[in-house]
């Protein structure tokens, strides 16, 4: 497929191709007040501003609902439903296209382009919906594996019910930040010396996990189950996630009911929702699971999972850059269908602006793990950076970002910018 081209310019290598159009929150410092926007090439389109610009005049399926994009979070957006979505998607990427029907609209329309037209440098990005609940799942089988080696060892890696369902658990929607907020080292409860007992500590194992979240964007009521053919409906759009771990503190609290303190101390996600239908192309199959779905979960060969290339880098407080890891979203032995399903099979109700993690991405090979557990054998191997540095987990000052993109060929990426955090001391 030929790349779509637009009368503004944008690098061929942009993540925020005419193909992709994701939306996000903005704010400026002319504008203090955040509001919806979308991201195409090295600018925002400022929808409210759009909006109050008669930008969508030739969209007569929007204007009864127009309001939504002078909210300060896209959940009333996405409350409006997938095929509403698609269209206004649809209809941006008409007036952003060369040549396209619309030229009176925002290309030959300077007073609106100046208002509403903004470079993504001069931006501020806030969380993109409002999120009231979040569950973090573990549907990277890799992962998963890699793990329970290191703590059951090859025999046991995988619990028994592994690959029947989408095994989860609930997370903190309160510390879910947006990229670019840092992330303050945690303390917690750590056993040092089994002989002495535990200790309160900063944590010494800090950690990434290289996950992609997806955003709910209809409800569904108390007792109600959502079939997995349905599921895709209540789906609104996907980020990249960054589920910080605390390693040490995680050992001594996750038995027997999992992850608490080690988690819920920061989680970020990125600025920009690339929606669903921009990433449907690039639909793949995931892991291919050996174990027959229970009917409910069964998608029947539905490709559900993403082809999304996935990069890890780690800049240290020299200023240096390493790879840490890149991998690939199909590594996932459940997709984000799975998860609902499996999520209100027994009636939990769901809210738009409800997030779903996808549990840590890994591959195969050793540079295609997602966190340092994995790569440094949980502080056995040092893992070799650029300019001599090494790292078991993560030091003071260290900045992880995460990126993805969808494709290959110029002009027509669908990318998800960048997920960034940096490491700051704990307070003692």
């Amino acid at each position: 497929m030929a790349p779509l081209r637009s009368w503004l310019p944008i690098d061929p290598r942009s993540h925020f191709s005419l193909h992709n159009i994701p939306f996000g929150i903005i704010s400026t410092s002319a504008d203090s007040k955040p509001c919806p926007a979308i991201a195409i090439g090295d600018h925002a389109l400022d929808l409210r501003a759009f909006t109050a610009g008669n930008g969508f005049a030739a969209l007569s399926t929007i204007q009864p609902h127009q309001s939504v994009f002078s909210e300060s979070t896209l959940n009333a957006f996405a409350a409006l439903g997938r095929p509403l979505h698609k269209v206004v998607r649809e209809y941006l990427q008409s007036v952003l296209l060369k040549d396209g029907p619309f030229p009176d609209v925002l290309e030959k329309n300077e007073k609106l382009r100046q208002s509403a037209l903004l470079p993504l440098e001069d931006c501020d990005t806030h969380l993109p919906l409002r999120i009231g609940d979040y569950t973090d799942f573990y549907a990277g089988l890799h992962h998963a594996h890699n793990v329970g080696v290191l703590f059951r060892g090859p025999q046991n890696a995988l619990q028994k019910n592994y690959k029947h369902l989408p095994v989860g658990y609930h997370g903190r929607a309160s510390s879910v930040v947006v990229s670019g907020t840092p992330i303050q080292r945690p303390r917690g409860q750590i056993l040092v010396d089994p002989e002495k007992g535990p200790e309160l500590s900063p944590c010494r194992k800090l950690d990434f996990e290289l996950e992609l979240g997806c955003f709910v964007c209809a409800s569904s009521d108390l007792g109600e189950s959502i079939a997995v053919d349905d599921a895709p409906d209540y789906l609104f759009g996907i980020v990249l996630m960054n589920d910080w771990s605390a390693r040490d503190i995680q050992a001594w609290e996750y038995v027997p009911l999992g992850p608490f303190n080690s988690k819920n101390f920061g989680t970020t996600v990125s600025p920009w929702v690339v929606l669903m239908d921009a990433l449907e192309p690039f639909a793949a199959d995931g892991i291919e699971n050996d174990v027959p779905s229970l009917p409910y979960l069964d998608e029947r060969g539905r490709k559900s999972n993403f082809a999304i290339d996935l990069t890890v880098t780690l800049r240290t407080a020299s200023g240096l850059t390493s790879t840490l890891t890149k991998t690939s979203a199909r590594n996932l032995l459940f997709s984000f269908p799975q998860m609902l399903a499996h999520h209100t099979v027994g009636g939990c109700p769901f809210n738009v602006g409800d997030l779903l993690g996808s549990g840590t991405i890994s591959g195969k090979g050793k540079d295609e793990k997602g966190c340092l557990l994995e790569r440094s054998d949980n502080g056995k191997i040092e893992v070799e950076l650029e300019g001599g540095e090494r790292r078991l987990f993560l030091e003071d000052g260290d900045t992880l970002t995460l990126s993805g993109v969808c494709g290959q060929g110029d002009g027509a990426l669908v990318g998800f910018g960048e997920c960034t955090g940096t490491i700051v001391e704990a307070v003692r």
